[in-house]
């Protein structure tokens, strides 16, 4: 039996969310068509409320619904520290942990020639500006571990050797309760080459 359209449409349009292969959008679609329809009324509303009313705070460029977000107007935060992250969701992570008190600057993206991303795309120049704003003392790159990441935080450094800023990098290695036969090669080369000392 063919589907209909209107499932067929629904499911291609689940998958063109990151992570959502064709049979979750598929088992997806069928549940959200086939269980209470005020869930996926009430879904829609959601997604289309933050499509019209979520944007970039201006000074970060976090995803959120005012001009400027709630860390960036906090009187609470440390200004001495910036933490520039890749995306929103890697500054919610960092959130989470409860660990920084600092600024965030969410570069949206990272050095790709491939897709056309550079340093404008980045808005390198926002974030020197930022830097110049708070008087910030300490730049953290939290950038993943891929030649993207590991491209752009070398542009980030050799931008701001120019900056009175001392520039760090988060820890990379062997995660929390690793088992070493089944960290990777590169893993384990970075664990040694960041080791720090037992005090």
């Amino acid at each position: 039996m063919k589907l209909s359209s209107k499932i067929s449409e629904l499911i291609d349009s689940l998958k063109k969310l990151p992570g959502i292969g064709p049979k979750s959008a598929k088992r997806m679609a069928l549940s959200l068509l086939s269980s209470n329809k005020e869930i996926g009324l009430a879904l829609s509303k959601s997604i289309e409320e933050a499509i019209l009313n979520i944007k970039l705070c201006c000074k970060c460029f976090v995803l959120n619904d005012q001009d400027i977000c709630e860390v960036c107007s906090s009187q609470n935060r440390n200004n001495n520290f910036i933490c520039v992250v890749e995306s929103t969701s890697d500054l919610y992570s960092i959130e989470e942990t409860s660990e920084f008190d600092g600024k965030y600057f969410v570069l949206n993206g990272l050095l790709s020639p491939i897709d056309n991303i550079g340093s404008e795309e980045l808005r390198i120049d926002k974030l020197i500006n930022v830097i110049d704003e708070y008087d910030s003392k300490e730049i953290i790159l939290a950038l993943n571990s891929t030649l993207e990441g590991e491209a752009t935080a070398y542009f980030l450094l050799e931008k701001l050797k120019k900056k009175d800023v001392i520039v760090s990098r988060i820890a990379q290695g062997v995660p929390a309760g690793g088992d070493l036969n089944y960290v990777d090669n590169n893993t384990l080369r970075r664990a040694i080459s960041f080791r720090t000392e037992l005090k």
